[in-house]
C-alpha cells in the first residue's frame, strides 16, 4: 500500500512538472487592469492587452497555440506585462467602453499610462512569428 502511495505521489508530482509550462510562453498577469498598468510603470514595461470572449474560436487558438510559444514568450515576458481580459465578464465591460473593440481577439499594445501604441485586430495569420514581430515594433 505503501509503495501505491508513493508511486502514485510521484506520477503526479512528474505530471504536473511536466505540465507547469513555466519559462514557456507568455506568462499573464492574474489582476486587475489598474494594477497591471501600476506593475509596468513600476517595471518599466509595456501592457500587452489581450480583449477576448469565452465564445470566441480565434482567441482559443491564441490560447492554445499562439501564446505558448517559447520565443514569443521570452520576449513578451521581458518587455511587457501581459494581461486577458474577458470582455464581457468582471471588469470587461467597462474596459471596452475605454478601448472599443471592432472584434475579437484585439490585441493591444500599450504603454504604462493606458495609451494604445499598437493593435492587432483577430488572429495573426503568421501566428507566434507575426505577433512577435510586432510586439519588437512597439515601442
Amino acid at each position: 500500500m505503501k509503495n501505491i502511495l508513493l508511486t502514485g505521489l510521484l506520477f503526479i508530482s512528474l505530471a504536473s512538472f511536466a505540465n507547469n509550462g513555466e519559462g514557456e510562453g507568455i506568462e499573464f498577469f492574474h489582476g486587475s487592469f489598474k494594477q497591471a498598468l501600476a506593475k509596468a510603470k513600476k517595471e518599466n514595461k509595456l501592457i500587452f492587452f489581450d480583449a477576448y470572449t469565452s465564445w470566441c474560436g480565434p482567441c482559443k487558438v491564441l490560447k492554445t497555440k499562439v501564446f505558448p510559444d517559447k520565443e514569443l514568450g521570452e520576449y513578451m515576458n521581458a518587455k511587457f506585462i501581459s494581461i486577458g481580459v474577458d470582455m464581457e465578464a468582471g471588469e470587461g465591460p467597462q474596459l471596452a467602453n475605454m478601448y472599443p473593440v471592432e472584434g475579437y481577439p484585439t490585441l493591444m499594445f500599450m504603454d504604462a499610462s493606458g495609451k494604445v501604441k499598437k493593435k492587432v485586430l483577430g488572429l495573426p495569420r503568421g501566428g507566434a512569428k507575426e505577433l512577435l514581430t510586432v510586439a519588437k515594433s512597439v515601442k
